[in-house]
């Protein structure tokens, strides 16, 4: 079982004006595909915390993904893509690919989408829509593929008999 962890970007749910929607519904998404959710958190659109609490989190060395939501369009204050492509060592652009392209199908809206993907340490980093029902249909895009990519991450043989083509 891998552990997950899951940050909301939102001024207005750092401040309590608004309640956490998209950040619960992630965790239980994550929790029904079989992974432990160690923790939710929220921060504020502003990169310098947003980028520290991806390294905190990712430094921690307790979680092997950490999914976030919010902060990946085109408002001024959307800067979750730039604070993840600062702390990452790796970047990982097919994950986000295939997040719009799935999108795509659903909204022609899903090409604004800013969305990065990458690696810190042992923790793949996703980003994805603050909308709760982007964030889900995101999620489920990708999800299946991500037991793989964690398995390789971790350094452990990954059977790639199983593996879909």
């Amino acid at each position: 079982m891998f552990k997950a962890a899951v940050l909301t970007v939102s001024d207005r749910c750092s401040r309590g004006e608004r309640e956490d929607e998209g950040g619960p519904l992630v965790a239980e998404q994550l929790r029904a595909a079989g992974y432990e959710v160690s923790e939710l958190a929220v921060v504020p659109d502003e990169q310098g915390e947003i980028e520290t609490a991806l390294r905190r989190i990712a430094d921690s060395g307790t979680v092997q993904l950490l999914v976030t939501t919010g902060g990946t369009g085109f408002a001024p204050r959307d800067v979750t893509p730039e604070a993840t492509a600062a702390v990452c060592e790796k970047l990982a652009p097919g994950i986000p690919e295939a997040m719009r392209c799935a999108s795509l199908q659903v909204t022609k809206r899903a090409m604004l989408s800013r969305a990065q993907a990458g690696i810190r340490g042992g923790t793949l980093i996703v980003n994805l829509p603050g909308s709760p029902k982007g964030a889900r249909e995101n999620l489920a895009a990708v999800l299946p593929a991500l037991e793989h990519g964690l398995t390789m991450l971790s350094g452990a043989p990954a059977d790639c008999a199983r593996e879909q083509h």
